[in-house]
């Protein structure tokens, strides 16, 4: 039991859970901006929630990367558990429905204190996670993965958290969701750089296998200056107050980022720079947030 607890941990890939974790956050401190108050139990259940659906997001792309035999034993990453530790694929399938399961009860509970208008949208955000990597055309073997990510877990969270607590979006707030957009779909690009090959192998046509190796870094770095020019423009329009300049701060981690792929040729070597990309956008966040509570 203990080992499976740990098998399941591991699934659900808790270095990229802040994929989901920051945009809520974000997106409850701006509505507080316009109301003083935070309504506590749509916050935790928004929360669980985006976690659950991005967990169940992951378990959908270890499974059928290794039903089409993308994963193998020599797979760099989460894909051991299907491979190595001998966790049998119905039972990462059904992990991945029971997750769904769940965000769809706190869903309820969402529109019970909001609007049912949200179930069509969050009904089409767990589609949108199946088809990441299942069906006929899987969104991941086509070079709108970053776009899909970024815009569902990036820009969609945002609006959903603000609008739970506000009954209300705007355009303002759409702004500051574009350079979590950004960053988002950075984590899947850093990942797509490690994985360039073997996709390039089974068919896949993602960003990185269509730039290749080299000009794919480049597109990584330039969806970091993106990303941090934009939110300077937004401090310079001021939508953002100009203590969100403390966000800054987390440059050093795409620095480190962009350098951990330059030069490098095997999985294995890119792995740091894989977690440098989560921790630019963790810390993009949290001090975004910091600076938008002072």
């Amino acid at each position: 039991m203990k080992k499976q607890s740990k098998i399941l941990w591991r699934l659900f890939r808790p270095h990229t859970l802040t994929a989901s974790f920051i945009p809520v956050l974000l997106g409850t401190i701006l509505a507080w901006r316009s109301l003083a108050i935070i309504h506590w139990g749509l916050f935790l259940a928004m929360l669980v929630a985006c976690v659950l659906i991005q967990a169940a997001t992951n378990m959908f792309n270890e499974y059928y990367d290794f039903k089409r035999g993308l994963d193998n034993e020599k797979s760099v990453g989460i894909a051991g558990v299907l491979t190595r530790d001998g966790i049998k694929a119905s039972t990462v399938l059904n992990y991945a429905w029971g997750c769904l399961v769940i965000a769809a009860l706190l869903g309820l509970y969402i529109c019970l204190y909001s609007s049912w208008w949200l179930i069509p949208i969050g009904f089409l955000g767990m589609i949108a996670g199946y088809l990441y990597s299942g069906g006929p055309v899987p969104i991941a073997y086509t070079p709108f993965g970053e776009l899909f990510a970024g815009g569902f877990m990036g820009s969609g969270i945002i609006l959903i958290s603000y609008f739970i607590q506000t009954g209300s979006v705007t355009w303002q707030v759409f702004l500051v969701s574009i350079p979590s957009l950004i960053l988002i779909g950075a984590i899947l690009t850093s990942n797509n750089i490690r994985d360039r090959l073997g996709d390039e192998q089974n068919g896949r046509k993602t960003l990185a296998v269509l730039l290749g190796h080299t000009r794919a870094v480049y597109f990584l770095a330039g969806m970091f200056a993106v990303a941090y020019i934009w939110t300077v423009m937004l401090v310079l329009a001021r939508i953002l107050p100009l203590s969100s300049l403390v966000a800054l701060l987390s440059i050093p981690y795409a620095y480190k980022a962009v350098s951990s792929y330059r030069h490098k040729s095997t999985p294995i070597e890119m792995m740091p720079g894989m977690k440098a990309v989560a921790q630019t956008n963790t810390f993009y966040g949290l001090l975004l947030a910091i600076g938008l509570l002072f």
